[in-house]
């Protein structure tokens, strides 16, 4: 194992774990799947129970095989799927910044794992281990990662977010 294989073991391992806990905590901490369908429901993202357990399976399965280096392309979409549903129902309005409440950590993590599908999982990888080197990695594999999830998030953005409107001040009667 070379320099760049250990560099992506390493990223790899710290973002599959990061995206995992995510989910972790979805199912089993706080408000468990019911509050978190509660804030699905609230942000907009309709029915909230199934995109509970949607973002919840999903934010597990993709971080843990992105850790493991398994079908890393589309452990990647399902990052860039994920990120961007939450960079535009919870982040976009806040502009770039984490502090403000911002989607830059929703680039971080969705970018770094395109670069990890371009880059390929490496030798210390269940990919390499399975199929004797790196599944579709290249362009294939960005490509893979960043349409894959980008089509997979414009299709559950347009099938299921239905905001509420918005009030506007003056809108609003005081009787």
């Amino acid at each position: 194992m070379d320099t760049i294989d250990t560099g992506l073991l390493i990223l790899r391992v710290l973002l599959g774990l990061t995206m995992a806990a995510h989910g972790y905590g979805k199912l089993f901490r706080g408000g468990r799947i019911p509050g978190t369908a509660g804030w699905f429901d609230g942000m907009g993202m309709r029915p909230g129970k199934v995109h509970a357990w949607l973002a919840a399976l999903t934010e597990v399965g993709a971080g843990l095989a992105l850790a493991a280096g398994l079908l890393t392309p589309f452990a990647a979409a399902g990052f860039v799927s994920l990120m961007f549903v939450a960079a535009w129902t919870v982040h976009r309005g806040s502009g770039f910044f984490v502090t403000a409440n911002g989607w830059e950590y929703n680039l971080v993590l969705a970018g770094s794992a395109v670069a990890v599908a371009i880059m390929g999982a490496g030798s210390a990888s269940l990919d390499h281990l399975i199929f004797g080197d790196n599944l579709l990695d290249g362009w294939a594999g960005g490509l893979i990662a960043l349409v894959g999830g980008l089509a997979a998030a414009g299709v559950l953005l347009g099938a299921c977010y239905r905001p509420a409107p918005k009030q506007d001040d003056e809108s609003v009667s005081v009787s």
